[in-house]
């Protein structure tokens, strides 16, 4: 993330001699990105944070293909994918390619026995119903309906949950996730133009340092594998950090959308970027001030992307028959657009109401097999008239 944060204790220079009370060392740790030419974070541990004592066995994650070669547009019910108790047997990969799996998660514990971390990707949260508080090894942070959470990945991580009622869009990313770079000026200040600014961005407020020795169990994803991995020291035993690589949380409610007298594209809505996927939040704003404007989308191949809509709550104005939790794929090189009658009930409408996010992929999806038992097969059929 390109901005500064410090929380805890830390000495006033990185890689110097810092004594705990005792006169004993912490444990200084790197926690970067792309080498080390990336966003970094320096941390210190009451116990050296590279003690595993054992390595219990692994088990595939890996999701089930049940369309490579996607050319049909689809619906998918998310709401129908069934709760499960614990929070990483709920995640079920609807739509994936090589740099990123989308993924529908409705957990019911309310705190897990484990802890959890991504190595191989980069996390993007968003928060549909439930609220409750992200811990991890870098502080804490509370989190509500509306809340993208962004992981960065390698990140140590628990979910506690207020109820068992939960709903999460979770968005796996293998390249980084950033904010976008028009946002930001040449030093990473967000420009007067973007659509929320640092004030908006919430950085973890808490930490939780447990001096603790012991058997620590750490679920870690590798390549489609969670191992099962016992730590010999609590893995939330920093003392403090600082940098630019930590977990952060922004609200779709705190995006302030970009209007214009005529229809604008989607991405004045761009929310996050990678190289390989775009992220938009689609939110309540005045309509097109245009006399002879038409507030609904025109038709438009997506040549180069696939595009996906989550839809979380409102009316979608170019859409008909769409509830919350409705995930829409509309593929690559496929003409889309508002279906039929939409154009004419938008015209003279001042606002809307619709909450949605997006996910623009300039690789093709693959369909799994678990998001074919949501899917509307009849979808690709809504545009006639």
């Amino acid at each position: 993330m390109p901005f500064y944060h410090t929380l805890g204790s830390i000495p006033p220079k990185r890689h110097t001699i810092f004594k705990k009370p005792d006169g004993n060392l912490y444990y200084e740790q790197l926690f970067g990105t792309i080498g080390f030419d990336g966003m970094s974070t320096n941390s210190y541990h009451c116990h050296r944070p590279t003690q595993v004592k054992e390595i219990k066995g692994s088990y595939s994650v890996a999701p089930k293909v049940a369309i490579k070669n996607n050319i049909k547009s689809y619906r998918f019910h998310g709401f129908k994918v069934n709760p499960e108790k614990d929070y990483l047997k709920s995640r079920k990969n609807v739509l994936i390619n090589s740099d990123v799996s989308i993924i529908l998660s409705a957990p019911q514990n309310l705190a897990t026995d484990y802890f959890y971390k991504n190595t191989d990707s980069d996390e993007l949260l968003f928060i549909h119903r439930g609220s409750g508080k992200f811990r991890s090894h870098l502080g804490n942070l509370d989190f509500k309906y509306g809340d993208y959470i962004v992981v960065p990945r390698g990140t140590i991580y628990k979910l506690d949950f207020d109820t068992s009622d939960n709903r999460l869009f979770i968005v796996e990313s293998r390249r980084p996730i950033y904010t976008p770079k028009r946002y930001r000026n040449w030093f990473g200040q967000l420009l007067e133009h973007s659509p929320y600014c640092e004030r908006d961005l919430r950085a973890p407020y808490e930490l939780e340092t447990n001096d603790e020795k012991g058997e620590f169990l750490i679920k870690v994803k590798k390549q489609d594998e969670i191992f099962d991995m016992i730590y010999a020291t609590h893995p939330f035993d920093v003392i403090g950090y600082d940098g630019f690589n930590f977990p952060y949380a922004f609200s779709i409610h705190d995006f302030e959308p970009i209007t214009g007298r005529i229809h604008q594209p989607p991405p004045v809505h761009q929310t996050f970027e990678t190289d390989a996927f775009v992220v938009c939040s689609f939110v309540p704003r005045l309509y097109d001030y245009h006399p002879d404007s038409i507030p609904a989308p025109y038709n438009h191949s997506n040549i180069d992307s696939d595009e996906v809509l989550y839809y979380v709550d409102g009316d979608f104005m170019s859409r008909n028959d769409v509830d919350a939790g409705h995930i829409s794929l509309h593929p690559a090189g496929i003409p889309h657009g508002p279906h039929p009658g939409a154009v004419e009930r938008s015209i003279g409408k001042t606002k809307t109401d619709e909450l949605a996010v997006m996910v623009d992929t300039f690789k093709p999806l693959m369909v799994t097999e678990e998001a074919m038992q949501i899917a509307d097969e009849d979808y690709y059929k809504s545009w006639l008239e």
